[in-house]
């Protein structure tokens, strides 16, 4: 594979979980050395830093069904703007969480960079949750439990108002991966949304690499570009204990690593989101140097 110009996009947001320490997550991937790696496999590499964000100390949360949305809502926005310009300079933005709430700044980006060059975007969303719910479905009010719901589509408004247009995605050029943690309600949320999904009994059924071809054929189809938003809880806390919301059953390292190398083999990635690290609750930075290596096998680390 090509060397790629990548942009490193800190964004240090823990106001849409309800366990803090997500914050850290873009210092610990950092100290974990994704630049250093990166460039050492021949990407040139280009640190944006951290974006500012507000932490819950400071706030209030005000409507318990989307806790903090305004605040989170301008830290997407700011998200949005970044990864807009990232793209538009040529390279493979990564952008590392924080809390999955940051996904409705980048993934919009992704999708109106897309259309206005003539396309559509196809999004790998790899995760424990669905992140389907919205203001009327939630028991919780946390608010990373809800960006897919709000690019495909109108809620939160706050979230889905980012950008050029509402819905960001289509639902059919979606796909959920490692699926083992839904709502009732949300459930309903998927099936009327009509994303595709694959849960981790699909994968237990038939496979990583079956499921990973499937899931790549129907992100791809008619789309031209493919971001992939990648939540380390979808991994299991075998191997990534450091994570906002762990849920045990999850993809194994060699799974894990088998979705990035796949994606690496289709060369179809233009994004990428590496989020919900949570270095309070992790094992000598354990979770954030897995975040790494999964990145560089996303960008073709195993390509002979």
């Amino acid at each position: 594979m090509a060397p790629r110009h990548v942009h490193i996009i800190g964004v240090p947001l823990d106001l849409g979980g309800g366990r803090r320490g997500v914050d850290m997550g873009p210092s610990a991937v950092r100290i974990a050395g994704l630049g250093e790696r990166l460039a050492a496999m021949g990407c040139t590499v280009t640190d944006k830093g951290d974006l500012t964000t507000p932490i819950p100390e400071t706030q209030v949360a005000r409507d318990p069904s989307k806790r903090y949305i305004n605040n989170i809502a301008k830290v997407c926005q700011r998200v949005y703007q970044q990864t807009r310009q990232s793209l538009a300079d040529g390279a493979l933005p990564i952008v590392i969480g924080g809390d999955h709430s940051v996904a409705a700044g980048s993934v919009g980006a992704s999708a109106d960079f897309a259309v206005e060059g003539g396309g559509q975007l196809g999004v790998l969303w790899i995760d424990a949750h669905g992140d389907m719910n919205t203001p009327a479905t939630t028991s919780s009010g946390n608010v990373h439990g809800m960006p897919l719901a709000a690019l495909v589509g109108t809620e939160p408004a706050e979230l889905a108002g980012i950008g050029l247009r509402s819905p960001k995605v289509k639902a059919e050029h979606v796909v959920l991966i490692g699926i083992r943690n839904l709502d009732e309600a949300e459930k309903a949320q998927i099936r009327a949304a009509k994303v595709h999904v694959f849960t981790m009994k699909d994968i237990d059924q038939h496979g990583i690499a079956v499921v990973m071809k499937r899931a790549l054929d129907l992100a791809t189809a008619g789309t031209t570009g493919l971001h992939v938003s990648f939540d380390l809880d979808a991994c299991d806390p075998a191997i990534a204990p450091g994570v906002g919301t762990p849920v045990k059953g999850g993809l194994s390292y060699r799974e894990a690593h088998m979705v990035m190398e796949m994606i690496a083999d289709s060369g179809k990635m233009t994004a990428l989101d590496l989020v919900e690290v949570n270095p309070i609750l992790d094992t000598q930075n354990q979770t954030a140097r897995l975040a790494v290596e999964l990145a560089l096998s996303a960008l073709g680390m195993g390509i002979l």
